[in-house]
Parts: structure tokens; C-alpha cells; sequence
């Protein structure tokens, strides 16, 4: 409802300035300091001055005075030296909210295109990989949240070096065969990511200790690129069951994808050879003839780093010498498909059907019927770290050689700082730490050591925490509903940790802080909600039903009620949920969404203080004080779903 009525109004302010002095101009809402000011304000008569050469204050009289009522808009006032302050409807606001206007109903033909997650299918999640898997289903729930169409999309680089060390660990390390490999991922005993992530860092430390077994990797690469062999199969064996396995992982966070792109579709249907000619033939990239790079296919730094010039040290290998393709290579042709400029597409097959009935799709080289369309979108976020942003600027730079310019300012780096752990929480996870460590303020993983900590490990442990908790204030209740609402408080504990630090913040993790009940937490906001549902189910329980609020709660009653300035303004907080949103679409920050719904808990619980709900003995008031409390717990509902956040049935 806010978030229309601001459109409404920039609109209105828009269309008298172009009547009154031919300009068209976009008008900025904001808002003001004061409550007292009102609830918006509108800056335009300073945006307009030096071009009209006239005062603030003159400007902002001629547009007060132009045009006729602005609907939902009870008055407008001159401010300070040209402000515009806008005081609502109060009786039609609250009319408004209750029936529903202003609810989305976009409907567009273009698709965005969000991929995230995209952890390489060698080992088992670990902590880092959260950040990047819960901001990038946070921003597609906020995309949708606003009407538009998204298609998330998981990267599966199932022929990169890191699926290729594990099959160089089994392989020459531990000596298993195929079938070898095949029975441990049908032994439940150990989670086979779980075997991966030893032998994926067994195989690092073995290539420390000895430089030619480098040899190793490079003729394991070759294969799996190649596509046949033993090598093929293995890399086939292991990154398809760790794929389950990170799908398993991430379905605990309520994180679904769409499609998995996978790399060996990439290379096995000609989409990177497609490519590479595009960029031979555009002259975007070169053979190089001498030097460290010689005999290398290399993109001249030129082209995606300012002040570079031609040269090894600027230049970005795109193809080895020994023909092998680099990740940012097939990350170009991967782009590319994902604007359909590749003239090729995928087959598809069905991986995997959520509980929920949702499907996954994963690409595939087989040709296929009756499957669903992907790719070809109008828009496309990659969500990887900003340490990859100089390859997602060479990836860019691809697009831009082959004059795709449209494509490559639409190509937005979603990108975020990396995630660490506090000291005491390395030492509940048995993660041992030398005195100097215990000190740090956090404590970095490294899955290439095998240091870490597993994203498994770590919600096991959460439950564990949150059960004790639910346990101690609830033990009447069956284990069964015990372990879900411990699992919904872990699960909400862990996603808002992870998204109430803007993306440019390290942020290190901490059970205590992550999982208290006071603060800013995420079962500090499901605590309002839950208590929302508490006093309605009391009603209930009194024998009493819930009135009828559209019929009972009319425009005049609403001027009644909302003329008391702590309801109103608590209203008006409510009803943000839809502004904030869109402002964090727009910024790009899940971080808004996650502060606005700990701010609204906060006003539900001066609410709940303030109004003792169910002790009311003014029926108006009291229907009233009911419809406010319901609409306050759906818009917290509403807004930890945006977060990817269930609400218990208790706490």
C-alpha cells in the first residue's frame, strides 16, 4: 500500500512539473525527519531550481498550487526553504491496507536470470558456501516478492581441477576403481561429500609434497574434457553424487534451483568451441607467441582492465597451451547462452523433484523431448565472491568484444565478502586453535586444507542448540514438534545471520549471536510472529470468533482509530513491507529486508505492550486492535518468507 501510494504521488508531482515548465523528470520520495512532517516528503523544487533559475520555495508553491487532489492524499505543505510534505489519507489508508490494494500483479514477458550456489562438485558445502547459496535465493525470493519472472540457475563445473583432484585421489592415491567408488556413495555409514572433502584435501597436500604429480591432474583434466575413459567416469561418478548431496544441503535452508547448467554440456555440445570462434574471429582474443603464456589463447587486459596495456602480465589465458579450456573461457560461453546469443541450447533431463513437488532440471547432452525452455534471459546476476571479480570483469569483457553491449551492462557481478568463524564457535565445532587464533576476531576456513567447517555439521549442531532451547521452555510438547520448531528457529537463526550484514561486510559466525532470542536475530522476529498467532489463537480458545474486519471496520472507523498517533505511525510501519523491498531490489541488498523485519518485530512488540489486545472492553477498539495485530503478524509472516524464514508453531 506505502510503496503505491509513493508511485502514485511521484507520478502526480511528475506530470505538474511537466505541465507547468515542459521538463520531465523522474521525482524522488523521501522521508521526512520528523513523523510530525508528515509521511512523505518530495525534494523536486531543489532538483528543478537552477534549471528554472528560480527559489526552492517559489518552485515548490507553483506545483503545490498546480493540478487537482492527488488520490490517497489528505494534504500537501510547503516546507522549510521548497520541501513538498505530503500528509496521508489516514481513514482511506487504513481502508486500503485492510482490503488489499496495492498488492503486486505484475506480470512481464522478460525473465531475470539469478545463478547462485555454484560450489564445485569435488567436497561437501562448508560454511562459505552458505553466504553465497542463502543471498542469492534471498534475492530471487525479493525479485518475485516485486512480480518479476526469475529462473534460478546452479552452475555444476563438473569437469574443473577440483573434480579432478578427487579422481587423481582416488585413482592414484587411494587406488579405487570404479566400482570402488560406486559402493562408497551406496554406503549411508559416511556421506560420500563428506569422503570427498578428505581426499580433496589429502590430494592438495600430496601435490605440495610432490610437484610431478601435477602430471597427475593435467592428463585427468584431458580425459574428463575428452569425455570417455576412466577418468570421464569417475569425474562423472563423483560430482553427480556430490550434486545430490549439495541439493540435500541446500533443501535444509528451503533453497531450490530451476536448472543445472553443467560444464560438460558446455564442452560435449560445441557451446565453448562456439564460442572460441566467436572470439577468434572478432579478434577479442589472440594466440600468444612468446613469453610465460606462449601457445596460450589469451584475452589482452585491455579489454577489461582500465589503464592495462598488451602484455603477459595484463593478458588473461582463456585456453592453455595444452589445449585445455579455463573456467572464465566456458564461463563466456555460459553467458552468452544465458542471453540465447549462442545459437545453441541444451537438452534437458530431470534430476530431481523437491518434496514440495518443484523440479530440478539438469542440462544434458542426450537429446530429450516435452522439457521445459531455459536460458534467455533479459537480465542476469551471477552471485560469486568478490574475490572472482576479475574474472566476472574478463567475462563481461567477452560479451562487450563480441558487441554485445546491451548484454554486458546487464551482466551484474551479485558479488559479497567472504564468511568466517568466531573463535568460540571453531572450538564448539572441534576445530582446534592455537592461542593466538582464540584471540582473532574471526578465524577464515580452507576447504584446500580440509579446515573447515562443514554446512551439515553446522546446522546439526544449530538444531541441536535450538532443541535445547525449545526443550527447556516446552517439554510437554511431542519430540517430533519439538525437533521441527528447533529446526525452523536454526534454519531462520543461520539465514538472517548470513543476511543482516550488507554483502560488502566479512562477517564471522557465532552460535550465541546468531541463535539469542533478544536482538537483532532471526528468532527475535519469528518470536513476533509467533506471538501474533498466540493472541488470535487465544480468541479461539475463548469460544470467541474472529469479526468480520471488511464490514466492520469502515472508513470512518478507521479515521477514529488511526487518529491517535502511535497506531497510525505503527501502521504505517507495517504497511512498508512491499517499500522495502523494492528499495533493496534496487540497491541490491538483502541486508534492507532483513533490517526492516527486525524494526517491524520491534513495533509489533511495542504494540503488544502498549495494547493489551484481548482485555479491550471497547468492541470498536478491540476489532480494531484484532485486525492490527493480524495484519502485523501476516506482514512479518510475509516478510520472513521474503527471507527464506518459517514460522514455529511456538518458541
Amino acid at each position: 500500500m506505502f510503496h503505491l501510494l509513493e508511485k502514485r504521488i511521484s507520478q502526480a508531482i511528475a506530470s505538474r512539473i511537466q505541465s507547468l515548465y515542459g521538463i520531465e523528470t523522474a521525482v524522488q520520495i523521501e522521508q521526512p525527519k520528523q513523523s510530525s512532517f508528515g509521511e512523505l516528503a518530495v525534494p523536486a523544487a531543489f532538483q528543478l531550481a537552477r534549471q528554472l533559475k528560480k527559489a526552492p520555495k517559489a518552485i515548490a508553491s507553483e506545483i503545490d498550487a498546480a493540478g487537482g487532489p492527488i488520490e490517497g492524499v489528505a494534504s500537501m505543505e510547503i516546507a522549510g526553504n521548497g520541501y513538498l510534505n505530503v500528509r496521508l489519507d489516514r481513514g482511506a489508508y487504513g481502508v486500503g491496507v485492510l482490503t488489499g490494494v496495492g498488492a503486486v500483479s505484475k506480470e512481464t514477458a522478460t525473465k531475470i536470470i539469478v545463478e547462485h550456489t555454484n560450489i564445485n562438485p569435488n567436497k561437501a558445502a562448508h560454511i562459505g558456501h552458505l553466504r553465497n547459496a542463502i543471498l542469492g535465493d534471498t534475492f530471487v525470493r525479493m525479485l518475485r516478492a516485486t512480480g518479476e519472472n526469475v529462473e534460478v540457475q546452479n552452475y555444476i563445473d563438473n569437469t574443473g581441477v577440483q573434480v579432478a583432484d578427487v579422481v587423481v585421489g582416488f585413482q592414484h592415491l587411494k587406488k579405487k576403481s570404479i566400482e570402488d567408488v560406486r559402493a562408497l556413495i551406496a554406503d549411508r555409514s559416511t556421506p560420500f561429500d563428506y569422503v570427498c572433502w578428505d581426499v580433496y584435501a589429502r590430494t592438495s597436500q600430496y601435490y605440495d609434497e610432490h610437484k610431478d604429480a601435477l602430471e597427475w591432474r593435467h592428463a585427468t583434466l584431458h580425459g574428463i574434457e575428452a569425455g570417455h575413459g576412466v577418468e570421464a567416469e569417475l569425474a562423472h561418478l563423483v560430482a553427480d553424487a556430490i550434486v545430490d548431496a549439495h541439493i540435500a544441503t541446500m533443501w535444509r535452508l528451503n533453497i531450490a534451483y530451476d536448472v543445472l547448467p553443467r560444464e560438460s554440456e558446455i564442452l560435449h555440445l560445441q557451446f565453448w568451441a562456439t564460442a572460441f570462434e566467436q572470439l577468434k574471429e572478432r579478434k577479442a582474443i589472440y594466440l600468444e607467441t612468446e613469453g610465460k603464456n606462449k601457445g596460450c589463447w589469451v584475452m589482452p587486459g585491455s579489454a577489461f582492465r582500465e589503464g592495462s596495456v598488451e602484455g603477459d602480465d595484463d593478458s588473461k589465458v582463456i585456453v592453455r597451451s595444452n589445449g585445455t579450456v579455463t573456467y572464465v573461457g566456458k564461463d563466456i560461453a555460459y553467458q552468452l547462452w544465458k542471453f540465447g546469443l549462442l545459437g545453441k541450447d541444451f537438452y534437458y533431463r530431470k534430476w530431481h523433484t523437491y518434496p514440495n513437488g518443484h523440479e530440478v532440471w539438469a542440462s544434458t547432452d542426450e537429446p530429450q523431448t516435452g522439457t521445459p525452455e531455459f536460458g534467455k534471459g533479459t537480465r542476469v546476476y551471477n552471485v560469486i565472491d568478490t574475490r572472482q571479480s576479475y574474472l566476472q570483469d574478463v567475462v563481461v569483457a567477452g560479451l562487450r568484444a563480441l558487441d554485445y553491449n546491451t548484454q554486458a551492462d546487464n551482466s551484474i557481478h551479485f558479488n559479497y565478502e567472504m564468511v568466517a568463524l568466531s573463535p568460540r564457535t571453531c572450538i564448539e565445532m572441534g576445530i582446534e586453535l592455537s592461542e593466538e587464533d582464540k584471540r582473532l576476531p574471526y578465524v577464515q576456513v580452507a576447504g584446500r586444507k580440509g579446515i573447515g567447517v562443514k554446512a551439515d555439521d553446522l546446522l546439526d549442531k544449530l538444531i541441536e542448540k535450538a532443541l535445547d532451547e525449545v526443550t527447556s521452555r516446552h517439554k510437554e510438547e511431542p519430540e517430533e514438534t519439538r525437533r521441527k520448531a528447533a529446526t525452523q528457529i536454526a534454519i531462520g537463526a543461520l539465514r538472517y545471520f548470513m543476511l543482516k550484514f550488507t554483502r560488502n561486510s566479512v562477517i564471522a559466525f557465532d552460535f550465541a549471536e546468531a541463535l539469542s532470542f533478544e536482538g537483532e536475530t532471526g528468532p527475535y522476529v519469528q518470536y513476533s510472529a509467533v506471538r501474533a498467532r498466540n493472541i488470535l489463537r487465544k480468541v479461539s480458545e475463548r469460544g470467541e470468533t474472529l469479526p468480520d474486519f471488511g464490514a466492520v471496520l469502515t472508513r470512518q472507523v478507521m479515521e477514529r482509530q488511526l487518529i491517535q498517533e502511535d497506531c497510525w505511525q505503527l501502521l504505517l510501519a507495517a504497511s512498508k513491507a512491499g517499500s522495502a523491498i523494492e528499495r533493496a531490489v534496487a540497491s541490491g541488498e538483502p541486508a534492507h529486508v532483513a533490517r526492516y523485519a527486525f524494526q517491524l518485530a520491534q513495533s509489533f512488540s511495542n504494540f503488544y505492550h502498549e495494547y493489551p489486545v484481548l482485555s479491550e472492553t471497547d468492541v470498536e477498539k478491540k476489532t480494531f486492535l484484532l485486525w492490527m495485530t493480524e495484519y502485523f503478524g501476516a506482514q512479518l509472516e510475509k516478510t520472513l518468507g521474503v527471507l527464506g524464514i518459517e514460522v514455529p508453531e511456538y518458541m
